[in-house]
């Protein structure tokens, strides 16, 4: 009668040894030597080593790169890796109806970065408009380096609005800070701040090669919270058109600027510098991104004015990457949105165009 109790004993702790085995203490790996069966001995390596943990923050990482999207490792573990890469319009914007992913979301809009080194060739030290009461009266005392740092994110807040429409919240502030200049308290020279609403639509129809995959009209407000003299401010009806054509993004921004009473318009003659309409040419490529923008007043003679600026910026270390900017013309910032002159800026970025 030993037996059969023996056997019985044996038969209760051969399969605890074998769990106890085949999950060991994630501290000793080499538990995970007595595992037969090869796909249980990988997972016992990868759990002991965290290997999982660190595929799904690598998931998360690729995911944010693509598409810009704020997210928990958990959330985008399970999407294969094999899945495939979407454009970087549909990515951003979510232009197709299975790319949709709800309201609330916090995404990248345009480049988040911080420039330590932000120079110029000219100094605007007594900023000026045809509104008297927007004209300094006396010089500031400015160094020609700075820093300059600017975020950007966006949110859909209603999806399907309109038939497929999509509504979007933008905001981007930038500032330009007199960090070195120790002579006058270290200002910040200049803080815009552009909120915007959007309606974006998906689209995909072919011109001249090009795929036109976005469509959005919206109203944006830019402004520098200051008081006069040195208050700029105004508000547009602006509309982008986006077209991709391999891994080239074109984006065509016109717009028109909703008109001040004459005597609160801090700058009236804004368009004839800043522009009536923008630009922006984008690449991606070996893992680079390169943006050209081409601002332009759409008139001749005197008022035959723009601006160019370009950015490049090259991955560093995971999502840190290096950043540079150039800038010639008008209207880099709102304080300068009549004055010419050229600006280089170098620094980091965490988050690209859109």
């Amino acid at each position: 009668m030993k037996c059969p109790f023996l056997l019985l004993a044996l038969s209760a702790i051969v399969p605890l040894s074998l769990v106890s085995a085949q999950t060991p203490d994630p501290l000793d790996i080499r538990a995970c030597t007595a595992i037969d069966n090869d796909a249980q001995r990988l997972a016992c390596y990868d759990s002991a080593t965290h290997r999982d943990d660190r595929e799904a923050q690598r998931a998360a990482d690729e995911h944010m790169r693509a598409t810009g999207v704020f997210t928990q490792p958990d959330q985008v573990a399970d999407v294969p890796a094999s899945a495939p890469q979407r454009s970087l319009l549909d990515s951003r914007w979510e232009l197709d109806p299975s790319s949709k992913l709800g309201t609330f979301n916090l995404r990248s809009y345009r480049p988040v970065y911080v420039m330590p080194v932000f120079a110029t060739s000219r100094l605007n030290t007594a900023p000026h408009s045809p509104n008297p009461n927007n004209t300094a009266t006396e010089p500031a005392h400015l160094q020609n380096i700075e820093a300059k740092f600017q975020f950007s994110l966006k949110t859909k807040i209603v999806q399907d609005l309109l038939g497929d429409g999509d509504l979007w919240m933008g905001y981007t502030q930038s500032s330009r800070w007199q960090v070195y200049n120790n002579g006058e308290s270290r200002p910040f020279r200049e803080t815009d701040y552009e909120p915007e609403a959007l309606l974006v639509y998906g689209t995909s129809h072919e011109l001249l090669g090009w795929n036109l995959r976005l469509l959005d009209i919206g109203i944006n407000h830019q402004s520098n919270g200051r008081s006069d003299p040195y208050s700029r401010s105004w508000n547009r009806i602006v509309a982008d058109i986006g077209f991709e054509r391999g891994d080239w993004t074109l984006m065509l921004r016109p717009w028109w600027r909703i008109p001040e009473s004459r005597g609160d318009d801090n700058n009236p003659d804004i368009a004839d510098h800043v522009g009536r309409g923008e630009v922006t040419l984008l690449r991606n490529w070996n893992n680079q991104t390169f943006g050209l923008t081409l601002r332009h007043s759409l008139r001749g003679g005197d008022a035959n004015r723009g601006s160019a600026r370009f950015s490049w910026s090259v991955p560093i270390d995971g999502k840190l990457r290096g950043y540079v900017e150039l800038f010639h013309g008008y209207g880099e910032s709102l304080i300068d949105y009549n004055h010419e002159a050229t600006y280089l800026g170098v620094g980091l970025s965490l988050l690209d165009w859109y």
